[in-house]
This record gives structure tokens, C-alpha cells and sequence, in this order.
């Protein structure tokens, strides 16, 4: 019988023959994975223990943070320390876990275009902070693996033609066949670099600072493990693979979603779980939906993955009043495995994706969500399509400035709008991350996106902590209501054991304007039925169409009010939401 060390070098040694099957790699195999195993530590056969498989680390209480390491600032002190007391002093319980975006030393791209991986930008602070958030807090980590900084040392030396990273980086020639090349830009796709070797076109997937890794050098892979290891060490155990999608380029080929990017992110999972059994893997992959699901692979690729669209077909929910699309989408979602879970979020430090709506919502549709979010003062980033044209690409707009209307304009119901569209997400399936401007209420930052000509800088507004803490503390503010309502709902929602990510979920059919779905633990014991009036309008719910069982008490978890079974109707005002559950804790 092999020893769990034989297993996985027999496991990485497959992974790299369907990376490199068309390079000719195949007399280095044996040495290539030992160098991983090396690297990651995990070539001792004495210590080495099998992660278990199809095995969830996670729970109903795991609710993730998404913030910038300077989202919040403070005089005197750095902010990652300011970071690490708002999250004790706001967030508290409620939140078990914190995406802290790239806090690398960058060019561009608010941290997405890496000039070092190593070190933490010494404006936020040190490897030090880190490690203290991670001592309080489930941390994720960006790794922007397909690409980083012209301004990198690495790049330097490809100029140079020598040193590390002399030749990390794909070239092109002019003459090659990119046309079915697919991105999510509208700028060239190759720069012209001159290097001591000659003039190179150099594959720019994003932008001309952001140059792309060659995945076909086994020295890129082996550095990227180098550079996972060195995170583990420091305590992150969650890994966000950034733009991964884009990773192995083939010429002639779309260039995304090919085997080999699959095959890389299969190799990294085996590799973390052997190094640390708790360690999860999430694929950041913006795309469309049947595509995004196939980064689960069978329970061997992504732990988690991004639910793309469910930003852009909640909030076409709740603008419209008709969650027709939605709950198709929902319907025809299948299940996560045990040891894979949807990572949900409405919003993020970019914007409302459209690319995962498309198939979903009609081009009408999306014009009309379009020009609904230009009204609410968003901004939009376009793409090039497959047919050359324009195409809207995402939306740039804070989400509470984006619910605060609906097509026809707005109202006064968007607080309610707002909290409803985040309660939806905390019931659904999967892990929950909010934005942390999400969780404080922030509007749009008209006067950042002037400063920065970027249209995604209005959804990255900078606190100040004073002031921040004042807003907070003020009853009637904005601020203050979204934070106070968003707490309450996570505190209760971790104590459900049917909102636990891999809980069984069945989509309600209660109409268009009443979204409904069911939740129930894994052990059978709690059902919770998830009932949302998306309208403006009152909506009355008939309490024979969720079936409650007659034997049990009912209550509605957010209300805190018991459900009798002797009325026949149940009121909903706009925008109300209620946990209907047969266990009241």
C-alpha cells in the first residue's frame, strides 16, 4: 500500500503531466514535483497527514469582511491596526473572517498590479498586522496570480534579459491569431516592450502595467507555491485566485478557461491541503455562470467560488419588483458537494459584473438596469465583444445608492430596499461576504472618481475613523441604521443550523413579487422558510403555500414574532423580509 507521500507525488506528478502535456517536460516531472513538495513544505512523509475529502471547514457562523487595508484611517496609528480595531469594536462576533484586498506594494489598480508579493505596502503597515488580524480572524489573501507590475523587479530583469524573472512573462508576435481571444478590456492586448533582446510584445490581459505570467516555465509555478507557502506562514489560510480564469494562454484559442488554468488550480489545492488541512482555495472568475461553476471541478479545484451573478440579477429583483429571473437562476443553480460552497456577495471593491447576467437577463434588460444605475449616479465600464462591438461590462456604483430607487426613480424605500437585498443574501446557500461599505451604508464618492479618473474609485470612499465612529454612533444616521440592522441579521443568522453553506435549499414558487426560498440543516432538524417582498407595494402571502407543518411552532426569526397558523394571510410591507423557522434561537 503507498504511503501518503507516495499518493501525492503521484497526485502532482498527474497534475503537471496535463499542465505541460505540450511542452516537452515530461523527463522532469519526478524532479518538478519534488521541488513543489519542497517548496511547500510537505516532502517529510513522517508528518504528512491526508486532507479529508469532500469535508466542509466551514459553517453557518463563517461571514466574511471585504475591505481595502485602508478603508478606514486613523492619525497616529497604521491602517491595518485601525482595520484590526474596527473589527473588534464593530464588527464583533457577527463577523468571523476578513478579505483584506492586495496589501502588496503596487503601481496601479488599487493593489492589482503588484510590484512585490513579499512584503506588505509599508503604508498599511507590516507582516506584524497582519499576523495579529489573522490571530482574531479567518484571513483571505489576494493571490493575483495571472499577472503583476511592469514596475516589478521581475519585469525589470525581463528587460534586462537577466535575473529572476528574465523570463516569467508571455510574448506574442503581431503576426499571431488573437481574434478569438477573450478580455475583459478594451486596450490593446500586446505591448510593445524594447528589451536587450530585441523589441517583444508582451500579453497585457487587463492593462499595459498589468504584463501576464507564462505558466509554461515551470519556475513561475514553482514561485507562485513559494509565495502561498510564505502566506501560510503568516497565518492567511484563505486564497483568493484573482483573474485566474485568464492564467494559460494558447495562441488561436479564447485564452480562458482552458484546461491547463483548471489543472494549476487542482495542483494548488492538493498542494495547501497537504500543507494545511484547513486552508481554502477561492477562484475569483468573473465570467458567465455555467462557465464560473466548472472552477469547482468534482470537488477537487475551487474550494469556493465567486457567485457572479447573483449581484446583478438581485438587484435587477429589486429595481424591476419582479424576481421572475432570479428565481430561475436560483431553481436551476445545482447544489454545492460537501467541501465546495458558493461564495455570495452583492457588492465589491469593483462593480456589478454583467457579464455573468448575460444569458440570464435580456440585452433589453440589461440597458434598462444600465441606464437605471446611470440615473443613480453609477458610471459603466465597457468591454470590445466577441463582434467588435461596445458592450457594457459593469457598473460602478455603491450599492446603497444603487437601491435607493427602482426604475421608475427614487423613493423613500430604499433603507428597507437595501437591508432586504442583504438579508436574501444571508439566507442563500453558501458563504456570505459583505463590502464593508455595504455594511456602514456608503454612498457614491463622486469627488474620488475625480480624483482618480477611475470609475471604480466611487465605491472605494476612505473613512476617517473619527469621523467614522461618529456617524456610528449617531442613531438616525445613514450610517448608523444600515450597520445596527446588518449586525442584528448576522448575529441571528449565525445561530441557524439550516443556514449552514451546505444546507439543503429549495427555490419557493410564490409569485413575482414575493421571493421565497427554504432552507433545511443538515441533520433535518430546522427548516427555515426565506420570504421577501421585492415590491414597492404591500404583498400578502397565503401561509398554505409555504406548507408549514401544523405540529410544530413557527417564528419568524427577524420579527422575533410567533407565526399562527390559525391566520390564513400573512402582510408583508415593502421590502419586508422574514426567517420563518420551526426552532426560535
Amino acid at each position: 500500500m503507498l504511503s501518503v507521500l507516495e499518493q501525492l507525488t503521484e497526485r502532482v506528478e498527474h497534475h503537471l503531466a496535463v499542465i505541460y502535456e505540450d511542452i516537452e517536460l515530461q523527463t522532469q516531472y519526478p524532479e518538478l514535483c519534488r521541488q513543489l513538495l519542497r517548496t511547500m513544505r510537505i516532502d517529510d512523509g513522517e508528518v504528512l497527514i491526508e486532507p479529508k475529502r469532500h469535508h466542509n471547514n466551514w459553517d453557518q457562523r463563517d461571514v466574511m469582511l471585504i475591505t481595502y487595508g485602508d478603508s478606514i484611517e486613523a492619525s497616529g496609528e497604521k491602517p491595518l491596526q485601525t482595520l484590526h480595531h474596527f473589527l473588534k469594536d464593530y464588527c464583533g462576533d457577527a463577523i468571523n473572517s476578513v478579505h483584506i484586498l492586495p496589501f502588496f506594494p503596487y503601481s496601479s489598480d488599487d493593489g492589482f498590479s503588484v510590484i512585490d508579493y513579499s512584503t506588505v505596502n509599508e503604508s498599511l503597515g507590516n507582516w506584524d498586522d497582519i499576523k495579529s488580524i489573522t490571530s482574531d480572524y479567518r484571513v483571505m489573501s489576494d493571490v493575483v496570480i495571472n499577472h503583476c507590475s511592469s514596475r516589478s523587479l521581475w519585469f525589470q530583469n525581463f528587460i534586462k534579459g537577466e535575473g529572476p524573472g528574465s523570463d516569467f512573462f508571455y510574448t506574442a508576435s503581431i503576426e499571431d491569431d488573437v481574434s478569438n481571444v477573450v478580455r475583459p478590456r478594451t486596450s490593446d492586448l500586446l505591448r510593445l516592450t524594447e528589451t536587450k533582446n530585441g523589441e517583444k510584445q508582451v500579453w497585457c490581459t487587463f492593462s499595459h502595467d498589468q504584463v501576464d505570467f507564462d505558466f509554461r516555465n515551470p519556475v513561475v509555478l514553482d514561485t507562485f507555491v513559494s509565495i502561498i507557502r510564505q502566506y501560510l506562514d503568516m497565518g492567511i489560510r484563505i486564497f483568493r485566485l484573482d483573474a485566474v480564469a485568464f492564467l494559460w494562454k494558447k495562441i488561436g484559442s479564447s485564452c480562458i478557461n482552458l484546461e491547463q488554468t483548471h489543472e494549476v488550480v487542482r495542483l494548488l489545492r492538493t498542494l495547501i491541503e497537504h500543507a494545511v488541512s484547513d486552508a481554502v482555495i477561492i477562484t475569483e472568475t468573473n465570467i458567465p455562470n455555467r462557465q464560473n461553476l466548472t472552477y469547482f471541478g468534482n470537488a477537487n479545484e475551487a474550494h469556493g467560488i465567486y457567485n457572479f451573478s447573483l449581484p446583478p440579477l438581485l438587484v435587477n429583483t429589486l429595481v424591476t419588483g419582479s424576481c421572475k429571473h432570479l428565481k430561475s437562476w436560483l431553481g436551476s443553480m445545482p447544489p454545492s458537494q460537501n467541501g465546495t460552497f458558493f461564495f455570495n456577495f452583492i457588492a465589491s471593491h469593483d462593480g456589478i459584473g454583467l457579464r455573468p447576467a448575460e444569458g440570464l437577463l435580456e440585452d433589453q434588460e440589461l440597458t434598462t438596469l444600465v441606464n437605471t444605475m446611470q440615473n443613480f449616479g453609477g458610471r459603466i465600464s465597457w468591454r470590445t465583444s466577441e463582434e467588435g462591438k461596445q458592450k457594457a461590462y459593469e457598473i460602478n456604483i455603491a450599492l446603497y445608492d444603487a437601491l435607493q430607487g427602482t426604475i421608475k426613480g427614487t423613493d423613500k424605500w430604499g433603507l428597507d430596499r437595501f437591508i432586504c437585498a442583504h438579508s436574501i443574501m444571508f439566507g442563500l446557500e453558501g458563504i456570505p461576504g459583505i463590502y464593508i461599505h455595504s455594511l456602514l451604508g456608503t454612498g457614491n464618492d463622486y469627488e474620488r472618481v475625480k480624483n482618480t479618473s477611475h470609475n471604480r474609485s466611487i465605491n472605494r470612499h476612505k473613512w476617517n475613523y473619527a469621523e467614522l465612529q461618529e456617524q456610528l454612533s449617531a442613531p438616525y444616521s445613514q450610517h448608523s441604521k444600515v450597520h445596527c440592522r446588518m449586525i442584528k441579521l448576522l448575529n441571528i443568522r449565525k445561530q441557524q443550523a439550516a443556514f449552514h453553506p451546505s444546507a439543503t435549499q429549495f427555490t419557493l414558487q410564490l409569485g413575482e413579487q414575493i421571493f421565497g426560498f427554504w432552507r433545511q440543516s443538515t441533520d433535518r432538524r430546522q427548516s427555515i422558510f426565506c420570504i421577501y417582498n421585492i415590491s414597492d407595494e404591500p404583498q400578502v402571502i397565503r401561509l398554505s403555500d409555504l406548507n408549514l407543518i401544523g405540529t410544530d411552532l413557527w417564528f419568524d426569526l427577524i420579527s422575533d414574532q410567533t407565526i399562527s397558523l390559525e391566520d390564513l394571510e400573512c402582510q408583508l410591507t415593502p421590502y419586508q423580509a422574514m426567517w420563518i423557522s420551526n426552532i426560535n434561537g
